[in-house]
């Protein structure tokens, strides 16, 4: 079952209520966090990438930082130990009598020398320094060794405050790294949504324009990348609304015109003798005209010219009626004795148009229900084609495949109508197979 036209269908607008107001907040709000929420989203691949970025400049700062402050450390522990040897291979030269209390001076010799400081001393000639931290639970010292009349001589210089100096550096730098990744994430994030917001706002502006909001724009007055995008949307919906209107103004101008050659064709069919010639030729004539009757009304509903006259109906009673007229086989179920607050012409004009519908293109058995302010058409056919679920009916586009099964104007009309008269018409397919129609009127 298909038929037609037009984009997709909207519906009426909510009146403006304190309640609603606040209700839209909420969904707005509610759809910013499931923004923020979604791990596909812009924002956290922006501020991942930041903070990745942060992170890698931390870390080399910090390597660099900290291997340039140990080779300082090193460096000046060097210096210290050097410095020690000198004033103890001056003092044991100076007084020989000192040589049995070295121990007590911090001076070491022979075999009082670690086994590594003995070995680098024998590859090598002196002096030499050596760092010793072979033992975590020992504090690190700084040795440095010489001959001294073919005795080994070595002092150390302890290491444990450099040592603690570092690790102090290393822990504040951590620190750092820290505080600037809590600054920088949620500017990061701040930043980019002011981005995506602009983003967003492109993006609804298309969709705006999608579903038939021809005058819509982004309206944007930057001179960036984003700016561009948005310049392009509205130069994109000022050609397709150009277009559009040239194509309405075209089919009201073709259906005027023809009105008058019609009107004669008519009024000379009905002159015809009585023959099964004349009977073809007036029935073409009624389909011309009925065609004829329908581009007119949608270059009406196009231009925005129609207004609905609202009044209270018995929905079930109306609905019944305008299923007798077409003097087709429908089931009709009405639940309870529903009234609503809708243009009866209009409705009627809905109603038939989506029975008729059902009928051309789908299959028995076609049903009705009528459920408050709900009205349901099924039938139980191959249902409505995916393009036409996609992207809304299309004029003169069926879903027959031969010829001469309607001109897919139905749903364009009913959608039209349904908008005018603020109702809501979706199309779906049924389960395993048939289509639905679901008017929705306004309460």
């Amino acid at each position: 079952m298909t038929d037609p036209s037009g984009p997709a269908p909207t519906t009426s607008s909510p009146p403006d209520l304190p309640a609603q107001t606040g209700a839209a907040g909420g969904i707005r709000i509610g759809r910013g966090l499931r923004r923020l929420a979604d791990p596909r989203s812009l924002h956290w691949r922006i501020t991942a990438t930041v903070a990745a970025v942060a992170c890698a400049m931390a870390l080399g700062i910090g390597i660099l930082v900290h291997r340039s402050s140990e080779t300082r450390m090193m460096s000046i522990g060097r210096d210290k130990a050097l410095t020690a040897l000198e004033s103890a291979e001056v003092h044991t030269r100076d007084d020989p009598s000192v040589r049995d209390d070295l121990s007590e001076l911090g001076i070491y010799v022979g075999e009082e020398l670690p086994d590594p400081l003995r070995e680098l001393l024998a590859s090598r000639p002196g002096p030499v320094t050596w760092y010793d931290n072979r033992e975590p639970e020992r504090d690190p010292d700084m040795w440095a060794a010489t001959r001294v009349e073919g005795t080994e001589l070595a002092v150390s210089v302890p290491m444990i405050m450099d040592v603690l100096s570092l690790k102090a550096l290393d822990r504040h730098m951590t620190y750092a790294a820290v505080a600037m990744l809590t600054l920088v994430v949620p500017l990061t994030v701040l930043s980019a949504e002011l981005v995506l917001r602009r983003l967003r706002r492109v993006a609804g502006t298309a969709r705006r324009i999608r579903h038939g909001e021809l005058d819509a724009r982004t309206a944007s007055r930057r001179h960036d990348e984003i700016g561009e995008i948005s310049s392009a949307v509205d130069l994109m919906a000022d050609a397709l609304q150009e277009r559009l209107h040239d194509e309405q103004r075209f089919t009201a101008d073709v259906a005027h015109e023809l009105r008058t050659p019609l009107a004669g064709l008519v009024t000379s069919a009905s002159l015809l003798p009585e023959s099964e010639a004349t009977d073809l030729v007036r029935d073409r004539v009624q389909v011309l005209r009925a065609l004829v009757e329908d581009l007119l009304e949608i270059s009406r509903l196009d231009a925005g010219a129609e207004q609905a006259n609202a009044q209270q109906v018995p929905l079930g009673e109306l609905v019944t009626e305008c299923v007798r007229r077409t003097g087709l086989d429908t089931r009709i179920t009405v639940i309870g004795h529903p009234l609503a607050e809708t243009d009866p012409r209009r409705l009627d004009r809905i109603v038939t148009n989506l029975v008729l519908n059902a009928h051309r293109h789908g299959g028995p058995p076609v049903e009705i229900t009528v459920d408050t302010t709900t009205i349901v058409v099924r039938d139980h056919g191959p249902g409505f084609p995916p393009g036409l679920l996609a992207h809304g009916p299309q004029r003169f586009r069926t879903g027959a495949a031969e010829r001469g099964h309607g001109h897919g104007l139905g749903l364009t009309i009913a959608l039209g109508q349904a908008r005018v008269i603020g109702a809501r018409l979706t199309l779906t397919n049924a389960a395993p197979n048939g289509a639905i129609a679901t008017l929705e009127l306004p309460h």
